[in-house]
Formats: C-alpha cells, sequence, structure tokens
C-alpha cells in the first residue's frame, strides 16, 4: 500500500512509502522511494505517480510538479524486472495491466499542462526514462547514466523510448537502442533526452526555488555545462555511417569493417544481446519514426511488450542478468541468421486482446 500524506506545506512525509507526496510553496514533490531497489517501478507506484497528477492538476496551489529519486544511486532504474520475471513464468497476466497503466502514465507526463520537472539524478534507466524524460523541463547530473537497456533482457525500448531515440540526431539514437548504452549529461543533452545541467550538489537548492519561482526561472539560476563533454559527438561519424544499414547484420558488419577500435567494440556488444529483441528494436524503431504522436508509438511499443512477454528471451534475459546473474543467458533463436521475418512481425502485430488503445492526440 502507498501512503500518501494531506496535500500542504507542513505535511510530513510517511516513512517506507514507494511514493512520497508533498507540497512546498508552489511545488508539488513526488519522490520514488525504492532506494534499495533504485527506485524500479511496481505498478501501484505507477497508480500513486498518475493519482498525484490527477490531484495537482486543477489544483492553482500547484504551479510546478517535481520528480525526484530517494537515495544516492539514482531516480529510477526502471520497471521492477524481477516481477516480470516472475509474471512471465506464471504465464503473464500481472505485467499487462503494469504496462497498460506505466504507458498511460508516460503519455500524461508528456501532455500535463503544468511544468513538470524530472530531476534525472543518478541512474535513469528504461521505465526511469519514461516517468522523466517526457516531462517538459528534463534535469541530468554529473552523476546521470541514462539508458535504454532493453536489449539486454530480450525486450525492446518503450515507455516511448523508440520516440524519444528515434528523435536523436543522425542514428545515435538507433546506437544507444539497439547497445543500450549509458549515456553522461553532455550527451543525453546531444541526443535529446535532457534540457538542463545542474550540478547534484544544488538539486536541493533547485528544488528550493522551484517551490517560490516558475520553473524555468529557478532552473536557469542553477543550469551550468557539464564539465565531461561526453564521447557520441566524436563517434557520430562511424554511428552514422553503420546504423544507416537496412538490417542489423549489416550494421554488425559495417561496425566490424570500419577499422574504428570502438566501431568493433560496439559491434562485439550487439552479438551478445538477443538476436530477436535486436531485429525487433530495429524495427519498431524504424516504424516509431514514422508515427505522428506518442501515443501511436506506445501503442507500438504495447505490441512489441506483449510478443517478448509470450516468447523465451524475456525471461531467460531477466534470469541470466538478474535473477541467477550468470551473465549467460541462453538466446533462442541463438543468432541474427535465424530470426526470421515472421519472428520480426510478431512484435508489430496488435495482441489478441486489443492494443493500448490511447486516444490520437496532436504531436
Amino acid at each position: 500500500m502507498i501512503a500518501v500524506p494531506a496535500e500542504n506545506p507542513a505535511a510530513p512525509v510517511v516513512p517506507g512509502a514507494d511514493v512520497l507526496r508533498r507540497t512546498e510553496g508552489r511545488a508539488g514533490i513526488l519522490t520514488l522511494d525504492r532506494p534499495r531497489a533504485i527506485n524500479a517501478l511496481t505498478h501501484p507506484m505507477v497508480l500513486a505517480l498518475d493519482a498525484a497528477l490527477t490531484a495537482w492538476e486543477h489544483d492553482p496551489a500547484v504551479t510546478t510538479v517535481v520528480l525526484r529519486g530517494a537515495g544516492e544511486r539514482g531516480l529510477c532504474a526502471g520497471g521492477d524486472i524481477r516481477a516480470i520475471h516472475a509474471d512471465a513464468l506464471a504465464g503473464g497476466t500481472a505485467t499487462p495491466a503494469f504496462w497498460r497503466d506505466e504507458y498511460r502514465l508516460n503519455a500524461r507526463i508528456a501532455r500535463y499542462p503544468k511544468p513538470y520537472v524530472a530531476l534525472m539524478d543518478g541512474i535513469v534507466m528504461g521505465g526511469g526514462v519514461g516517468v522523466s524524460a517526457h516531462g517538459s523541463v528534463r534535469v541530468v547530473t554529473d552523476r546521470s547514466r541514462i539508458a535504454m537497456p532493453e536489449t539486454g533482457i530480450g525486450l525492446v525500448p518503450d515507455v516511448g523510448g523508440t520516440r524519444l531515440l528515434g528523435r536523436a540526431p543522425g542514428e545515435l539514437g538507433t546506437h544507444l537502442a539497439l547497445t543500450g548504452g549509458q549515456v553522461g549529461a553532455a550527451d543525453a543533452l546531444l541526443t535529446g533526452l535532457a534540457d538542463h545541467h545542474v550540478p547534484a550538489a544544488a538539486l536541493d537548492a533547485l528544488v528550493a526555488d522551484l517551490a517560490r519561482l516558475p520553473a524555468d526561472e529557478a532552473v536557469a539560476r542553477h543550469a551550468t555545462a557539464p564539465a565531461d563533454p561526453g564521447v557520441l559527438a566524436g563517434q557520430r561519424a562511424w554511428i552514422d555511417a553503420c546504423y544507416t544499414a537496412p538490417t542489423v547484420e549489416e550494421i554488425v558488419d559495417r561496425l566490424f569493417d570500419t577499422g574504428v577500435p570502438a566501431a568493433k567494440e560496439t559491434a562485439t556488444t550487439l552479438l551478445a544481446k538477443s538476436p530477436t529483441a535486436l531485429k525487433a528494436t530495429l524495427a519498431v524503431l524504424r516504424r516509431s519514426r514514422t508515427l505522428p504522436t506518442l501515443e501511436a508509438v506506445l501503442d507500438l511499443e504495447y505490441r512489441a511488450s506483449r510478443a517478448a512477454l509470450a516468447g523465451h528471451d524475456l525471461p531467460e534475459g531477466i534470469r541470466a542478468q538478474v535473477v541467477d546473474k550468470d551473465r549467460d543467458p541462453h538466446w533462442s533463436p541463438a543468432t541474427l541468421a535465424e530470426v526470421t521475418d515472421a519472428d520480426v512481425a510478431r512484435y508489430l502485430t496488435p495482441p489478441s486482446d486489443g492494443d493500448l488503445g490511447l486516444a490520437p492526440a496532436t504531436a
């Protein structure tokens, strides 16, 4: 059960709750509070976030919403994939309901009528990207490590991730989607996953200013250029040249053939991922680029997620990476050559009980 304190500036924060909700001045502050799990999202947490957005949307006392994570490790490591693993082994009935509410929340955040300030400090992955990178004000820090690592567990980037990555300059988003690579502050700004950099040490001061000032003014008081310039700008030439290839197999071949050590390392990285997830990810990412709205992309990603849940590689990938931690997943099919067009088409086909069904909206 999620404890929600009363909405007033003096309201105490309830210890042990998975989502803490309070108001401070003009700001509504949401804190993901599972620090031992790097604030991994559960279904009740998604519902609590949505309830808070409902409560504050028409509350004139709240002019800005702030999202942050408890603890020092990160905003949110993603969805609770241990729960997804258990559900997949039991038949996969609870996870689709979680995804439906999670993806609807992602769409709501993107359309929220008040400034939604996401403090993307530390680890921000998977579902953590979904509750932050669709916000109107996205703040990274010197500690930020942002990624969509789904292909490493047999899943396709979701929570609107293929729309975010599909809009990155050139083929940088394709590179990040297939490799699951992490980016720091500078590369998050370059790829459009974030808007501002604020030193981690200044976050509390930023929140205090958000409680009394308009969001853009508060952020401007603390925003700085990242000290680390990042790596993607310097890799753009070979990334763009390789990832424009029509298939994953040809992308891998081009990476090996570049003569660039980092490109060859990337090819080796790709060959360790789920072959099915790689091919499905490329197909979903490229189709998402043609879709007019985030809602349409979330519908597409829901199809892909449901297909993965019913397949072999998702539970096997979670087992290898998170449950047994042997880092030795046995993918099936085991190679890119064995993944058929029909296998990929399954990720683009609506599930038997229907799509996510989000109403069309203007992009």
